[in-house]
């Protein structure tokens, strides 16, 4: 089965549901929505976000009477309370991401990313939604600047979440993966704007980065709304590039100046530490950080070996410059 014939099977399991992305106007929710009216039998896709202008420029794309679109801030409980109202499943993609932006407005990223997931778990729980993933990063893994730090504790708050409902519907899971190739924000687009002006930038030839593509990023959260019992954190099988290969693979033979890490940012990046590592079990397609609290086991799936390290750096995943350009030309 192909990528897209196998998203459009797994797409089925939003047939007849209500679902909400917050955040649904971002590179993510975009992608999430048009897939999901292309590709399911939903009942209706509401996305929620507080760009009035995006919601404007979706509509004009997409025509369906399934879509709704919400103009609100995750930050406003009110809101949400209107916005979660008989929706059964919950996308939460909205967040706070530019690292140096996050760096300089600390207290605004604080309130997006985690006070906006406290009043999320709380509406959805009041609301009687049925099932919520959150989207999460590698940065999250052993953070190193305020916006990993902030996805960190999002993570912590989802999977505490499944003890605060209780008896209660409401579950809660996490998916965390690494770079989408081609988002907003990703250096994909920029190494491509930088070819046509003739040098690229790039902070250390040494630094390492896991990729996904978007069709990979909504795959695994069809997969976690699938396999979820409550507090999992479902992680992709992905591969890495070193920067100097990704800039070859883009601008083949265009000069490169080196500028130097920003602050924040890390050689490596981790999808799994090694504490989380002897609760990691291999599903096969996906990796799962089971809870350290609670029965909720798989029903298959092998624990991973003692000295299981999955780190950017591992030179097991890393792609030769031919696999890298084969990983680009499969981009939309």
């Amino acid at each position: 089965m192909d990528r897209d014939s196998k998203l459009r099977a797994l797409m089925s399991s939003l047939d007849g549901k209500c679902v909400l992305v917050t955040g649904g106007t971002g590179s993510f929710g975009r992608a999430f929505v048009q897939a999901a009216l292309a590709h399911s039998d939903v009942a209706k896709i509401i996305v929620f976000s507080r760009d009035e202008q995006k919601h404007y420029a979706l509509g004009q794309q997409v025509r369906d009477p399934r879509l709704r679109c919400f103009v609100g801030d995750i930050r406003d409980r009110d809101r949400l309370r209107s916005a979660f109202r008989n929706v059964d499943i919950i996308v939460h993609a909205a967040a706070m991401k530019h690292v140096p932006i996050c760096e300089y407005n600390p207290l605004e990223a604080i309130h997006t990313n985690i006070t906006g997931a406290k009043n999320l778990i709380e509406m959805a729980i009041e609301c009687g939604v049925s099932r919520v993933v959150a989207l999460s990063t590698d940065k999250a893994v052993a953070p190193a600047n305020l916006y990993g730090a902030t996805k960190l504790c999002m993570e912590r708050l989802l999977i505490a979440a499944n003890a605060y409902s209780g008896d209660l519907p409401t579950r809660f899971s996490v998916v965390r993966y690494g770079n989408v190739m081609g988002s907003a924000g990703s250096v994909i687009p920029l190494f491509e704007k930088q070819r046509d002006r003739g040098c690229l930038t790039i902070t250390d030839k040494r630094m390492t980065r896991f990729w996904i593509s978007m069709n990979g990023a909504m795959q695994l959260v069809l997969q976690a709304l699938r396999m979820m019992q409550g507090g999992e954190v479902f992680v992709p099988k992905l591969p890495t590039t070193d920067i100097e290969t990704l800039a070859e693979a883009i601008a083949p033979g265009v000069p490169r100046e080196e500028i130097g890490i920003r602050p924040g940012e890390k050689l490596h990046e981790t999808l799994i530490s090694p504490e989380e590592a002897a609760r990691t079990v291999d599903l096969g397609e996906v990796l799962m950080i089971q809870p350290d609290f609670g029965d909720a086991r798989p029903a298959s799936g092998e624990p991973v070996n003692d000295d299981f390290y999955y780190a950017s750096d591992r030179e097991d995943l890393r792609l030769t410059l031919a696999a890298t350009r084969d990983l680009l030309a499969a981009m939309p």
